[in-house]
């Protein structure tokens, strides 16, 4: 959705060294915010955005209107998203994947990609594109990019250009709890520690609105871990008025 930053550049990159032609899509897609303050403050950073896709060789710029990807007729689907609608994101972003298969099916139908490049830190958007390009049968290979942070830890996110200096220096305390939640987590119950995790961003300043433990497969809400299974920590949060989310697999043995 624009407002360009080095994760999204890897993702760039990664293509162009599996594919001859690269094509990067930037819309800030209505249908998936479900506050309209939200996309209001959208960053929008375009002139830079060209500047950065130009410099990293991306071959093809897709910059639709509203009504090249919503054409007057168009009648919003609805697609079966199962279990991963009702949780994490879907739980407090009601609305929110309905909106994002809407534009990615439409983006997917107008450029026809061999390959897509997507970035691990929306975790379970990744996980809702699969299940589209499983629901639209696209012959589609996803390719999910690791998380790229800057040097304070902190996941490189668009979000980031609209928190204060105060409001970036505090940010890094998400990166901390994932730290800590890795660090410490053993086989057994998971709720301690999740406790604590919530207990610690809120005493810096942030409203919680989840820290979860997930199978990495499918997303399927942990609350006891067994010790083999490969987990993944999530965590959604704002600081004052942005949302900021991020996660790490735990890949303990």
């Amino acid at each position: 959705m624009g407002a360009l930053h080095p994760g999204h550049i890897s993702l760039i990159k990664n293509c162009n060294k599996k594919n001859d032609i690269s094509v990067c899509s930037i819309f800030v897609n209505p249908a998936q915010f479900n506050n309209n303050k939200d996309f209001e403050k959208y960053p929008i950073t375009i002139e830079r955005d060209i500047e950065l896709l130009e410099k990293n060789e991306c071959k093809v710029l897709f910059l639709p209107s509203n009504n090249e990807i919503y054409p007057e007729g168009y009648v919003a689907k609805q697609y079966d998203l199962g279990y991963l609608e009702t949780i994490l994101e879907g739980k407090y972003r009601p609305g929110h994947f309905q909106g994002v298969c809407q534009v990615m099916h439409r983006l997917l139908e107008i450029i026809h990609p061999d390959q897509l490049f997507l970035g691990q830190k929306d975790y379970q958007q990744c996980m809702v594109i699969e299940r589209l390009v499983q629901i639209i049968k696209l012959p589609v290979q996803i390719t999910v990019g690791p998380t790229l942070r800057e040097k304070d830890g902190l996941a490189m996110s668009s979000r980031n250009t609209r928190l204060s200096a105060e409001e970036r220096k505090q940010a890094i305390k998400i990166f901390e709890t994932l730290t800590f939640i890795k660090d410490n987590t053993r086989p057994g119950p998971l709720q301690d520690i999740k406790t604590k995790a919530t207990q610690y961003l809120q005493s810096n300043g942030f409203i919680v609105d989840y820290i979860e433990f997930a199978d990495v497969d499918n997303l399927a809400i942990q609350e006891y871990w067994d010790g083999k299974t490969k987990i993944v920590a999530l965590i959604a949060a704002f600081l004052n008025d942005v949302r900021l989310i991020d996660n790490m697999e735990l890949n303990l043995n």
